[in-house]
């Protein structure tokens, strides 16, 4: 199966003198959750940055169903939705003006807005609170806005940051579910967070950054057999790759 995301030889940063990620090359494809994992500063939200064509890459690139930003850049943006780690709503928007917004960017019609956002209030626990300002929503109110503008218009690819900071256990429950429900109907997960033992649960591959490099990549097995640690949980494989480029350094 051809990859929906690929990222290949990317070399990016903030400074073409010092980059901060050296030639990084994964691929997510239809129906799979990838969790891309790291220690703070090893990377990840740069090379999110770069998917999302708001950084340019010194050299490689980032393909989206076989298209380059640049190559039509509507189509490109049109084929993700992007789940921030903090929250960035407009404060004098209400719960459903951003999700009609959000249905409006994307094209959605009313009969399928009308629908799906309902569902998506009920489920996360935020039909009451439609109405409301998002400058009177607490920030766990805040990121299910977020999670239900991204779910509402059902993308090719779920690019998603942290996304567990600040929700209820009912909130992570119902984006757990939903996130299962999308892999299950084809659409591609990227999913950052520290949080492994989650990302172990449901992830199907890794993508471990160190020191903007590429430290290791694939199934838990995968990474196992580089860590020489058959049997161990993702938590502990990561800890140990992460300290062994650490001591080869």
């Amino acid at each position: 199966m051809e990859p929906l995301l690929e990222v290949e030889h990317l070399i990016g940063g903030y400074s073409r003198q010092k980059p901060v990620l050296h030639d990084i090359s994964f691929s997510v494809r239809p129906g799979e959750m990838v969790g891309l994992i790291g220690l703070n500063g090893a990377g990840k939200s740069t090379t999110i940055k770069h998917i999302l064509g708001l950084m340019e890459p010194h050299s490689g690139a980032v393909r989206l169903a076989g298209r380059r930003l640049e190559e039509d850049p509507t189509a490109y943006r049109r084929t993700y939705a992007y789940v921030p780690e903090s929250p960035l709503l407009y404060e004098e928007l209400t719960v459903r003006e951003h999700l009609e917004m959000a249905a409006m960017a994307y094209g959605l019609d009313s009969a399928t807005y009308e629908e799906r956002s309902e569902r998506l209030l009920e489920e996360f626990q935020m039909a009451t609170f439609r109405n409301r300002l998002a400058g009177h929503l607490s920030k766990g109110m805040k990121q299910k806005v977020m999670i239900m503008s991204a779910f509402l218009v059902k993308p090719d690819l779920y690019i998603i940051d942290e996304p567990f900071l600040g929700l209820d256990p009912l909130g992570i429950r119902s984006l757990l579910e939903l996130m299962v429900r999308v892999k299950e109907s084809g659409a591609s997960i990227l999913i950052s967070s520290h949080i492994l033992s989650t990302i172990e649960r449901y992830g199907d591959r890794y993508v471990l950054l160190h020191q903007g490099r590429l430290t290791a990549a694939g199934d838990l097995e995968a990474l196992r057999a580089q860590a020489r640690m058959p049997g161990a949980s993702l938590d502990d494989v990561f800890c140990s790759l992460v300290t062994q480029d650490v001591n080869s350094l």
